[in-house]
């Protein structure tokens, strides 16, 4: 099936296209390097899994509700638009939000494919390389089974956000290594993670639990490379060159908390858009999203040493300075402790058949 057949708003015939400034760095050193970026090589190696495999695709979506998630989720709950709504008009508002919400997490893992295959080539260490290089593979095996939610199960697609667009090429456009690293393993990562971390945890189809959770296991090896090789090299930099990645930081933390929405759901419900982007934004279920979000990015700025006056400005003014008392590599690990959990669960359940 040809994914232009199923997509529910017009897409861009060509492909998008635009300069990556990439510069090419070889390394003739082969033995030194970040030792830490070596045990996560090793790590990343180990940790291997195939999407064929590892899931179990026969399990189906439910008509009604496809990955069961509570009515809560969506962000117009509880209006009047909601009240007035026939159950086959919540049916379909389900179906559309969470097969968009799906769609922006293929897109955005295309993203961090093309990103990571950048960072094989521009990161200067060669264990840097070695790790970026499971990424690659990692990356490509997360767009599959986000690929097959699509194709599969939803049978219907929406393009990339404008906002996720942005952000990727603003990202990807950087001649700089380390912006990249920042733009992707620690900003568009974390965003990743907490969106991730809402179907994981409140899914009750188990399919699309398991596939965010597994995914999910990547992703935290992901953040600790950036923070790895960020805590090391940032404090290599100049105050000025310091500033410049602030600027960076906080330009994206503002467009990640204000621009993400699913105008193109609410364009094709017939309901007024604009005024359900603003319930959507102020909604409970939005705004716990931007907490969780932040609860991710927050503490490795910190870890990072990106947290200077500028970002701690903009964190405060945004009300989420708080995050910065949480442990960032704790997070992380109970990422990876909840995908085995699935692993376990599903051990469980093939007993029981």
């Amino acid at each position: 099936m040809s994914s232009r057949t199923i997509y529910q708003v017009p897409v861009d015939p060509t492909e998008w296209q635009f300069d990556g400034h990439t510069d090419i760095r070889f390394s003739w050193e082969y033995d030194d390097g970040s030792r830490d970026l070596l045990d996560l090589y090793e790590k990343g190696k180990a940790q291997q899994w195939n999407a064929s495999s590892r899931i179990d695709w026969s399990q189906e979506f439910d008509d009604d509700n496809p990955m069961g998630l509570p009515d809560e989720h969506v962000p117009i709950y509880g209006t009047p638009y909601w009240d007035k709504m026939t159950a086959q008009e919540r049916r379909w508002l389900r179906w559309n939000l969470q097969a968009q919400s799906i769609c922006q997490f293929m897109h955005g893992e295309q993203g961090a494919l093309i990103a990571t295959a950048k960072l094989v080539n521009t990161v200067p260490d060669t264990n840097a390389k070695f790790y970026a290089a499971t990424q690659v593979m990692d990356e490509a095996r997360h767009v599959e089974a986000y690929k097959r939610l699509v194709h599969e199960k939803f049978k219907i697609a929406y393009p990339i956000t404008p906002s996720l667009k942005t952000l990727l090429e603003q990202t990807l456009s950087d001649r700089r290594w380390d912006v990249t690293y920042l733009g992707m393993q620690i900003l568009i990562e974390g965003l990743a993670l907490a969106a991730f971390q809402r179907m994981r945890d409140h899914a009750k189809n188990p399919l699309a639990a398991a596939v965010n959770a597994y995914v999910m296991q990547d992703e935290a090896r992901h953040v600790a490379f950036g923070r790895l090789s960020l805590r090391e090299f940032y404090p290599q930099l100049s105050e000025a060159e310091r500033v410049e990645r602030e600027e960076f930081a906080v330009e994206a933390l503002y467009f990640m908390r204000d621009r993400f929405n699913q105008a193109d759901v609410w364009e094709r419900s017939g309901l007024p858009v604009e005024e359900l982007q603003t319930i959507a934004y102020h909604s409970p279920v939005m705004k716990a999203f931007r907490s969780r979000l932040f609860s991710r990015i927050v503490p490795t700025l910190k870890d990072i040493g990106l947290f200077g006056p500028k970002v701690q400005a903009a964190l405060a003014d945004m009300g989420v300075m708080e995050y910065a008392k949480l442990d960032a590599q704790t997070l992380l690990e109970n990422d990876a402790r909840v995908a085995d959990e699935f692993d376990r669960q599903r051990g469980v359940e093939a007993g029981r058949v």
